[in-house]
């Protein structure tokens, strides 16, 4: 993280009168290695139009049910089915619930992938982050998010706004609401998150401490100022990073992309009423359901940013007040419609060839339902669905048994999963290499992980 100094300090202040308590800390992505002509190949060659390559993830914190939504069973008994009916899609052959009437409208631009067979089974976003368990042996300092690997990887589009974001509110249950970090990789990737603790707050990201305007915009006395500091810290910051991202992180902070690309105020009204209306109210110890945050991903992406990660609402609904289905007739058409106006964006745009969307929980749930009439944690089988990217859609991947239970057939991972979002990012995972501190040669997958060779 780099850190921006606050206003002067009473006590444990330097001789200029600067505190090490005095720090906003911002997040950032640097081009991380890459020259300017590496990147314009990089992305010549993965076939960038008028756009540029980028990942939007969409993040269900809770566990969604994949047998209500993607994968229904109408032929098995009641207790196994549940009580919502199937509906045909534009695609023949492919049916989702009842309640997704604009995603079955337009499932051409879709991949649901039903097979989804190693979730980790704890309440934890991480695997949706990193594509790994929390369990895997992996380096010191922890795998990087995928918006880190991309950061890292590909580098900035515009100096001015961070390659790794995110719109991921803190939640109750902490886990719900990380975005990841950098892991092993430089802190200048690690992502920038650009919501606070409620809706309509500014994270700390966005926030500078003791700064006016004015003197953030004297950009010759804040860059002494910090020369300063970094003069008298030695060893307490890692300077490196310092140097890596300094002139990024005051671009970001002087430039009005990032700024407007936040401010709905500026998006056509009849675009983001495709959207819905937001609803501000944290759900439980999840995130509220701002479906306009799914309009705020595409403005990002089309300032510049390369990877933007967002939690919606809150997906876990077993307890013993047994709201599984009631909480579904809720869930079920916003998130239709929000996921619906993004992808008919991104078309409309020509955005979709450059533009990957994923969108999964951390685990799928019981095909038996419980005694609350709720369907409990279920890791043996999970569901996601894919949209733009170039990929080949319009298609489900894999095939579960006759009660939703396990894969009968295309058992997938996580990790395969980034594959193809890294694919599709023109990023070659086995290839695009990175020392971790212990000096260990380290890849976005594994070895002999794959992306889906059905969508690319």
């Amino acid at each position: 993280m780099l850190h921006i100094l606050g206003k002067p300090a009473k006590k444990t202040a330097f001789c200029d009168g600067l505190s090490r308590r005095g720090f906003l800390s911002i997040g950032g992505a640097a081009v991380g290695g890459f020259g300017l002509s590496q990147l314009l190949h990089l992305e010549s060659a993965a076939g960038v139009g008028r756009s540029h390559k980028a990942i939007i993830n969409i993040y269900l914190p809770g566990g969604p049910s994949h047998l209500d939504m993607w994968d229904l069973k109408p032929q098995a008994p009641r207790e196994i089915k549940g009580e919502f009916e199937p509906i045909n899609t534009n695609v023949p052959g492919i049916q989702i619930c009842e309640l997704f009437p604009k995603l079955a409208a337009m499932m051409d631009k879709f991949v649901i992938v039903r097979s989804l067979a190693d979730s980790d089974g704890a309440h934890d976003g991480y695997q949706c982050m990193t594509g790994h368990k929390k369990s895997d042996r992996g380096p010191r300092d922890g795998w990087p998010a995928g918006g880190a690997w991309v950061s890292r990887l590909a580098g900035q589009v515009d100096p001015s706004m961070p390659a790794h974001t995110a719109l991921m509110y803190p939640t109750g249950n902490r886990t719900w609401g990380e975005p990841g970090t950098a892991g092993f990789l430089p802190s200048a990737h690690n992502p920038f998150n650009l919501v606070g603790r409620k809706p309509g707050e500014k994270s700390d990201n966005m926030v500078l401490q003791g700064i006016t305007l004015e003197r953030l915009q004297d950009r010759v006395q804040l860059r002494g100022a910090l020369d300063r500091f970094r003069r008298e810290m030695d060893q307490v910051a890692k300077l490196n990073d310092v140097d890596a991202y300094l002139g990024q992180a005051l671009d970001i902070l002087t430039d009005s992309k990032l700024g407007e690309a936040l401010d709905l105020s500026k998006e056509d009204p009849k675009i983001l009423e495709r959207y819905g209306k937001n609803d501000e109210q944290f759900q439980r110890d999840g995130a509220p359901r701002m479906v306009q945050n799914f309009c705020v991903a595409r403005r990002l992406v089309e300032a510049g940013a390369r990877y933007v990660s967002l939690n919606y609402s809150r997906w876990d609904w077993h307890g013993g007040d047994g709201m599984n289905f009631p909480m579904s007739r809720v869930e079920f058409p916003m998130l239709d419609q929000a996921l619906s106006a993004l992808v008919t964006d991104l078309h409309e745009r020509g955005l979709d060839r450059d533009v990957s969307v994923v969108m999964w929980g951390e685990f799928g749930r019981t095909p038996r339902i419980n005694q609350n009439n709720s369907r409990d944690h279920w890791p043996q089988l999970n569901a996601c669905l894919l949209a733009g990217g170039g990929m080949r859609t319009g298609q489900v991947i894999g095939e579960s048994n006759k009660f939703g239970e396990v894969p009968t057939k295309r058992p997938v991972k996580f990790q395969e999963v980034f594959a193809t979002l890294y694919h599709n990012m023109g990023l070659d995972a086995h290839r695009d290499r990175v020392f971790d501190n212990g000096g260990v040669p380290r890849y976005p997958v594994d070895s002999e992980i794959e992306p889906l060779h059905e969508v690319i």
